[in-house]
């Protein structure tokens, strides 16, 4: 009898051990199933923003026009430079307002903090707005662009030249998917950053007129992707359509950069998407 009843513990845990080996087997079996999607992008990186491992790649270090995402760096500099001080009113110059659209629409004289038009720039996308900030943060565009360069390289970019703080075409204006992976995963780390690269609509609260309430130019955040908080569109005629996106759910972030993408929209979801499934995230 007690022979039996060892033979019968035996056959159990040799059981156990052979569903946990098929279990084990199929879940990796399901892990190298999940492959990355398709695209149509010129030059696209997956970055995990919290390990910054990257998770897809295509043509990561060439050189491409950055087009408006070139705003997100300028967002970043103003911050690291003149972060404490972003209450004080901007003055706004006629070469600021000479800047062709995208525009958030500022004038000479108006009365606005360096804040508001931080915010007001990632979310109108505002070419004029860009210049105000670095003609008040750094004293000129040439010498904002310098600074540009220098937080970018601190950032982890590595193969880019900034020459102006919008982005429109401009020789020697260059950046790489990788890079503006980089610099985005870099930057929200701060909430001030996160901050302002997230807003659908944004009120631009001007104090000598009636505030003027702007929505952004980023679909992906319109579309209410879940978790979705930024980043930056862009687009020139040279650059293409140019996307930066991010999201966080349960604590992690991914960013996705898409160059040169006329199916930037729905990439970024299924991108986005293959990375939370990579690391088991819902």
């Amino acid at each position: 009898m007690f022979t039996i009843i060892k033979r019968m513990a035996f056959t159990a845990i040799c059981i156990g051990a052979f569903l946990a080996v098929t279990a084990g087997t199929g879940n990796t079996a399901a892990a190298a199933a999940i492959s990355p999607p398709s695209t149509i992008g010129e030059a696209v990186v997956l970055i995990d923003a919290d390990t910054k491992e990257v998770l897809f790649a295509k043509n990561p270090n060439k050189w491409m026009h950055p087009a408006s995402t070139t705003k997100m760096v300028t967002l970043l500099t103003a911050l690291e430079l003149k972060g404490t001080h972003l209450d004080e009113l901007a003055t706004i110059s006629n070469y600021a307002t000479s800047m062709e659209e995208s525009n958030l629409g500022v004038r000479v004289g108006d009365q606005i903090t360096l804040e508001a038009v931080l915010e007001g720039m990632m979310v109108a996308s505002g070419n004029d707005a860009a210049v105000v900030v670095a003609e008040n943060v750094s004293g000129s565009v040439e010498k904002f662009a310098a600074d540009m360069n220098r937080i970018a390289a601190k950032a982890g970019a590595k193969n880019s030249r900034f020459l102006n703080p919008h982005g429109l075409t401009q020789v020697g204006h260059h950046s790489t998917a990788l890079d503006l992976a980089r610099i985005a995963a870099y930057g929200m780390k701060y909430q001030m950053f996160r901050d302002k690269v997230a807003n659908d609509y944004y009120k631009v609260p001007y104090q000598n007129r009636n505030p003027e309430t702007i929505r952004t130019t980023n679909i992906f955040i319109r579309n209410k992707y879940p978790g979705a908080n930024g980043l930056k569109t862009g687009y020139t005629q040279a650059a293409g359509e140019c996307l930066i996106a991010s999201a966080t759910r349960n604590g992690h972030t991914m960013i996705v950069v898409m160059l040169n993408d006329d199916n930037r929209w729905n990439e970024a979801v299924q991108f986005l998407d293959y990375g939370f499934k990579l690391r088991g995230v819902i």
